[in-house]
């Protein structure tokens, strides 16, 4: 018999899991490991078996007029009971029983018309984002958000992972949304409304590998996963076989079409293995923007990925790379930070600028904590295809305690580097609470069970036992409640004068980011960078008109210029971050606009 683990043996697997149709709903699995399978329902304390027909390849399938929305099942395989990989809601958890669930809100909001270059992306956990922590809070706060300026949210990973919380980077059914932020409802009406509010929304997805709790492929079809391609959290997803290939196309199509998402921010692509002819992520993309061109609304797919690889977007056409190398930069020059992989940059500002005229840093040179080649020159990639960020989920998150930049950097070094990613014409990313200059930590949080949980509680104690400063008393417990507690943004602190001043810079940033016509362009090509010691510049240009950025990372105010290669008689100063007097003061920057060459 052929068996659907040969890729040429099908054009397109059969949709699994649960759909409803005019004839009742039909149910599917596809299992290698079993001889026969059937359907589990349960209705209270009652249980109910119904055999699933054998269809071939491994299939197994059944239709029942009197089962529709609402009902509440499993598989059974081998004589054992298993949740729904594939299954569109999971209201008791991962290991509970499948909702057989069918869409039936009607979005009020068309998705807006943004263009690469206007995306201004603010990242979003829906569980700390608000004390509710849930999709009908999270939507409150969109006004803020219009008003403050982004154009698109970023949601963290939303498949059904386990627990009650966590960041949702073990997820491990695609196609359920996690159940603690609210129904599926909820969600729809979330998106509907940031559309409302001019707001793209993107959703994280993890298609590298499945989360260690709950994930059932395996059970089902171990060759779901290839043993030889090993990443840091198991077995990598075959992505040469066909079944686990439509499993990730078709929740996406799920996620865009049913919930109105507009494309998506894909989890360390350098660890998606795949030796097909097209590359998954090829056909994720490509499949992605030809939705945008069905909704008349583009759709968008970022990568992070750490090998400064350009591929990504010349052939596999993604939209754009997550550029940690001007994170690190800054925050090295900031803070002067060694540790982990900030060993591996300078603080030096003169890297700084090369960084941000290469657009990255690394281009091929030896990886210094590696002595291997790391990254390729991308001088055909635009400027939005870089996306910069001064603070994200990881770079916050996965630091001891969870602190935030200005922790190390100060207020005012914070307002700087602000200013500086919001100047330059590539794609930039805000973490939420960082427009105003968030107190609130974003710690590492998760709710295993027993002995996993054990295991994460250990593993973090010695993630940083080798780095200065932190002892096993300062490394907050990932698997205890108060760790989510206290990530959770407080915005009481908006009433504060020190974070309503920094939420007011961030609102001018964006405000002359989205009207000044030179900085509302997309060219690469028109932007220049250098330094002075410990000052950087930038200039964009579009035809005559000129606008500069100074920064003085230093601790020394510079009352003068001249030690720039530009004169500034003529400049009019458009903003600036310190609220000193004239020059530009230790720890500032400041915009500038110019006429002429």
């Amino acid at each position: 018999m052929t068996r659907l683990s040969d890729p040429a043996s099908v054009a397109r697997p059969p949709a699994l899991g649960a759909s409803t149709g005019p004839e009742g709903t039909t149910f599917r699995l596809w299992s290698t490991q079993a001889q026969e399978a059937a359907l589990l329902v349960y209705d209270g304390d009652h249980t109910s078996r119904r055999s699933l027909n054998a269809a071939g390849g491994g299939v197994f399938e059944g239709t029942f007029a009197d089962l529709g929305p609402g009902t509440r099942y499993k598989f059974e395989v081998g004589g054992q009971a298993f949740p729904d990989p594939y299954a569109r809601w999971l209201p008791e958890g991962v290991h509970g029983p499948a909702v057989v669930w069918e869409s039936r809100y009607r979005a009020r909001h068309r998705a807006p018309q943004r263009q690469r270059h206007e995306l201004v992306i603010y990242e979003m956990h829906v569980g700390t984002f608000t004390p509710g922590g849930t999709y009908r809070a999270a939507a409150e706060r969109l006004g803020h958000l219009q008003e403050l300026g982004v154009t698109a949210i970023e949601l963290l990973p939303l498949s059904a992972f386990p627990g009650q919380r966590g960041w949702g980077y073990d997820g491990v059914a695609h196609f359920a949304p996690f159940a603690p932020y609210g129904p599926p409802e909820d969600l729809q009406a979330f998106i509907d409304e940031a559309h409302g509010h001019g707001l793209l929304v993107l959703l994280d997805m993890v298609y590298n590998h499945f989360g260690p709790d709950g994930n059932y492929l395996g059970a089902y079809s171990p060759e779901y996963f290839n043993p030889e391609h090993q990443t840091p959290w198991g077995a990598a997803p075959d992505y040469t076989q066909p079944l686990m290939r439509q499993l990730a196309l078709d929740s996406a199509d799920h996620w865009l079409r049913t919930y109105g998402f507009d494309g998506f921010r894909l989890d360390a692509t350098h660890e998606i293995v795949d030796t097909s002819e097209k590359h998954i992520l090829a056909e994720l993309a490509e499949r992605t923007h030809a939705l945008g061109q069905e909704r008349g609304a583009p759709t968008y797919v970022f990568c992070e990925d750490d090998r400064n690889f350009p591929p990504l977007v010349q052939e596999n056409g993604v939209d754009g790379i997550w550029t940690d190398d001007f994170h690190h930069q800054v925050r090295v020059v900031l803070t002067g930070e060694q540790d982990g992989y900030y060993a591996a940059y300078p603080p030096d500002v003169a890297d700084l600028a090369r960084c941000i005229e290469r657009g990255w840093l690394y281009e091929g040179q030896p990886w210094p904590l590696s002595g291997k080649p790391r990254g390729r020159a991308a001088d055909g990639l635009e400027a939005p295809a870089f996306v910069y960020c001064i603070q994200n989920h990881d770079q916050i998150g996965n630091r001891a305690t969870g602190d935030r930049l200005q922790e190390t950097a100060g207020d005012e070094g914070f307002l700087a580097a602000s200013a500086l990613l919001l100047f330059l014409p590539m794609t930039p990313l805000l973490f939420q609470g960082q427009e105003w200059m968030a107190s609130t930590p974003f710690q590492f949080f998760s709710d295993f069970p027993g002995e996993l949980g054990r295991q994460v509680t250990e593993g973090r104690l010695a993630e940083f036992a080798g780095f200065k400063g932190f002892g096993a008393h300062a490394v907050p417990d990932p698997q205890a409640e108060s760790t989510y507690v206290h990530s959770t943004l407080n915005w009481a602190e908006l009433e504060d004068v020190r974070h309503a001043r920094v939420l007011e810079v961030y609102r001018r940033l964006l405000r002359l980011r989205r009207e000044d016509p030179v900085m509302n362009h997309a060219s690469r090509g028109e932007l220049l960078a250098g330094s002075a010691g410990p000052v950087l510049w930038a200039e964009r240009r579009l035809g005559d008109q000129r606008r500069l950025l100074v920064v003085n990372f230093g601790h020394e105010d510079m009352e003068a210029y001249e030690s720039l290669p530009f004169s500034l008689d003529q400049a009019h100063e458009l903003l600036r971050t310190s609220e000193a007097g004239s020059g530009i003061p230790a720890r500032s920057a400041a915009i500038f606009a110019l006429s002429g060459s």
